[in-house]
């Protein structure tokens, strides 16, 4: 795809509501990290089972991002979007309307469902609507979103918290997100765009290129560093070093204000240094860093804490811009399923169920150690990335 779809003026609206709707998209799933503390100590759970929680939204997660081409290739992807945000709401509400564990557990697995559906009709409307020169720096603005859904989600649940139990929280996010989704149907220039539906032959083609089986492990680590480590880094603060749960969840929100300028050069850096060395720079913080969250002694962990998260953002333009550059501009959204259901059934569910089973043994720091270094025993694969396989297509 050579031109956009739409006007320079659209294209900015189309990324700001997009960003916008990404932005609630991305707080819906992180909410649930700052509330659970109190949502332990109100269903009287452990930390294995709060883990499960988290792995319910992955699998629905996962089970969203393959079922999205399917529906974009039936309705479109400006349908997608809506949907998503509207059924992601809808969730919501049956979350707090339900008086069983398991009611609980069937919700959370619907936002993961409708969170799911959204990322791959987002990432091809943008790339499909600009310019592949400037990919990279509007996908970064994109990318903006999860920063911003880091730093707010801890400070509006601790402010809602003084005001509603956790079930009101709960409402009035599913409210902002419905009404974003209905207002996105209404009003965006996003055009009739389809997307391709998964195939036999259209998935061998993706399993055939060596890439995507990279990029869908480097993805691994970068959602472990970014999501699975904030959704469980509450627990870890209060159960494990001793900190109050308002001052935890202050510490983390703020933690990601100094991500929001790296946000907005990361689409920068990657379109100027190039993809492979924005991924390589990207995993080996990472991994010092989360090394570091397990063996720091006492409140030296505020520091990693800070810094932890701090090139994380830096990975997802160029990692959606190598995506995007793999295939046909028709197989886009089905490179960045693929790849993102590998990583956020890994790091967006299992590891939050491993590190809460860590943390019920006693063992919450080890359990950073280890990521940590399997971080940076990944090293290899960013070099093994071939780069010359992405020019060709």
């Amino acid at each position: 795809m050579t031109a956009p779809l739409v006007s320079r003026k659209s294209q900015l609206f189309l990324l700001g509501f997009l960003t916008s709707i990404f932005l609630v998209n991305f707080l819906s799933r992180m909410v649930l990290a700052p509330l659970m503390p109190v949502i332990e100590q109100d269903l009287a759970l452990g930390h294995t089972a709060a883990g499960v929680f988290f792995m319910m939204m992955a699998m629905g997660y996962s089970a969203g991002l393959i079922g999205s081409g399917f529906l974009s290739a039936r309705i479109g992807h400006r349908r997608t979007i809506a949907l998503a945000a509207v059924a992601c709401g809808s969730a919501f509400f049956l979350i707090a309307a339900s008086h069983t564990l398991w009611m609980i557990r069937l919700g959370l697995f619907f936002i993961g469902v409708s969170t799911g559906i959204y990322l791959p009709a987002g990432i091809t409307t943008i790339t499909a609507s600009v310019l592949p020169a400037h990919w990279g720096r509007a996908l970064s603005v994109h990318e903006l979103a999860p920063t911003l859904a880091f730093i707010s989600a801890p400070l509006i649940a601790e402010a809602l918290l003084i005001f509603f139990p956790w079930p009101g929280v709960l409402v009035l996010i599913g409210s902002v997100s419905v009404l974003l989704g209905l207002f996105f149907f209404r009003l965006a220039p996003a055009g009739d765009l389809r997307g391709e539906a998964p195939t036999f032959g259209s998935v061998r083609l993706l399993f055939g290129r060596p890439a995507i089986w990279i990029m869908g492990a480097l993805f691994s680590l970068a959602i472990t560093a970014s999501v699975g480590i904030y959704s469980m880094m509450p627990l870890y603060l209060v159960a494990e070093r001793g900190i109050d749960r308002s001052l935890a969840n202050t510490l983390l929100g703020l933690s990601r204000i100094p991500v929001l300028p790296v946000a907005l050069l990361s689409g920068w850096i990657s379109d100027r240094i190039g993809p492979k060395p924005t991924l390589a720079a990207v995993i080996l913080f990472n991994g010092l860093t989360i090394i570091l969250l397990g063996i720091l002694p006492g409140r030296w962990v505020i520091l990693m804490v800070f810094l932890q998260p701090l090139l994380t953002v830096c990975f997802f333009p160029a990692g959606f811009t190598v995506l995007s550059r793999i295939v046909p501009p028709q197989m886009r959204n089905l490179s960045v399923s693929l790849a993102v259901f590998i990583a956020y059934v890994t790091g967006g569910g299992l590891f939050p169920i491993a590190l809460g089973a860590f943390g019920d043994a006693g063992m919450f720091s080890l359990a950073f150690v280890l990521t940590g270094g399997i971080t940076i025993l990944a090293l290899p694969l960013v070099v093994r990335l071939d780069l010359a396989e992405i020019k060709s297509v």
